[in-house]
């Protein structure tokens, strides 16, 4: 097992703290790997193996009848002896009000707990008064391309052939510890994609229509990086001869959101300091969910190093936006306390070069500004505003 250490340390600031932990993230994305390396640094630091309880909540394993009462009863049963016992309870969203069970275990024992999902169950927004306050959310994503890079043997490429590679075949651990050729790797996400598709939208939400769902997710994956709206969605499905009311493609993009599918990206308006309501970008949770879904095409390659640029700066734990300067876009303004970067992505320098820097210069302030790049000649600086190549910009670890 290769370890995360992104996400261990982030487990062990909030170790034996009383809030229950949650880690959610798409199907796939490493939350079960990541419960198993946190069971193994218990055992390391001294924590007995009985009183590490592990459970995963999945169809295959528990009856599809388990309710909440069942699942506080079974832990409870293994908690014979004295003392803290760490609950690690794995894909928890299977079981109907789970969070009223974890509130119990969490008032009524000695416990550390920590869990993980998959769905809408997991979103802060929708977390029952049983667990209000008492908990920390933890997104998980798939690979970086340092945690890319790590999973791959010695020897298997340069850093900018697995770049490559990783803008490619995208970051599901799964596909950077095999060896698949491209087809299969799309094969392997298609597979992913369908499941969650299947089991955490469509089963949940008692679709019906799943040519009209799938239409419009098409349509989001063949727009991301774009601004769009659910108006624009309805225009556009009309043109095709279909019917579509505004509130229904709300529901549906939010239940993309819920399931980890799709992150959305809100603009901010530069001039008067305040996050705008339209306009919005969609991001894929992964790279390869478009290329499974619409097949590999060099002209996407653009807006997907965008989507892997904004997924890099959340996991440095970034609040991102689309920056709206007057008349002038910036690719991302990135927030994180009282820092802030801005960042243009573009494919290539100098082609490019004027209109990015030119969009970035227009900001009068003095916090750091960066053009990324995939033109391996283009690393430098412009009047004050640093250009990156990709993999440099991915490989930093602060900016």
């Amino acid at each position: 097992m290769i370890v995360r250490p992104h996400y261990l340390e982030m487990l062990r600031t909030y170790r034996d703290i009383p809030l229950v932990k949650i880690l959610a993230g798409i199907r796939r994305c490493g939350k079960s790997t990541i419960l198993q390396m946190l069971k193994e640094d218990l055992l390391k630091n001294g924590v007995s193996a009985g009183h590490i309880i592990s459970m995963r909540y999945t169809s295959e394993d528990f009856d599809d009848n388990m309710t909440d009462k069942d699942m506080y009863n079974s832990i409870k049963e293994k908690m014979a002896c004295g003392g803290r016992y760490y609950l690690l309870l794995d894909e928890v969203q299977e079981i109907t009000n789970w969070e009223k069970a974890v509130n119990s275990l969490l008032e009524n024992f000695d416990t550390d707990i920590y869990v993980t999902g998959s769905n809408s169950k997991l979103m802060s927004g929708e977390i029952s008064t049983y667990l209000t306050g008492r908990y920390i959310s933890i997104p998980v994503f798939t690979l970086s391309f340092a945690e890319y890079m790590e999973f791959k043997k010695p020897g298997e490429g340069s850093p900018k052939e697995l770049l490559n590679e990783y803008i490619r075949m995208g970051g599901f651990p799964i596909i950077a510890l095999s060896s698949f050729d491209e087809n299969t790797a799309y094969q392997v996400v298609e597979g992913i994609y369908h499941s969650v598709i299947t089991n955490d939208i469509t089963r949940r939400h008692n679709i019906t229509n799943f040519a009209l769902f799938h239409r419009i997710v098409k349509y989001v994956v063949e727009n991301v990086g774009k601004t769009f709206s659910a108006n624009a969605i309805v225009k556009f499905l009309k043109s095709e001869g279909r019917a579509l009311s505004v509130e229904s493609v709300y529901n549906y993009l939010e239940w993309l959101e819920k399931a980890f599918v799709i992150y959305r990206c809100q603009r901010y308006d530069l001039q008067g300091k305040s996050v705008l309501k339209t306009q919005e970008k969609f991001y894929l949770a992964d790279a390869s969910l478009k290329y499974c879904v619409m097949g590999f095409n060099a002209k996407s390659v653009a807006a997907m190093l965008e989507n892997i640029v904004y997924f890099e700066l959340r996991r440095k734990g970034y609040e991102v936006y689309i920056g709206k300067n007057e008349t002038k876009g910036i690719d991302f303004v990135a927030v994180r306390r009282s820092e802030r970067i801005y960042v243009q992505v573009c494919r290539n320098m100098p082609e490019e070069s004027d209109r990015e820097a030119a969009n970035l210069l227009e900001i009068k302030d003095h916090y750091p500004k960066y053009i990324v790049t995939l033109d391996e000649l283009a690393a430098g600086n412009i009047n004050g505003i640093k250009v990156l190549h990709l993999a440099d910009f991915l490989l930093r670890s602060e900016y």
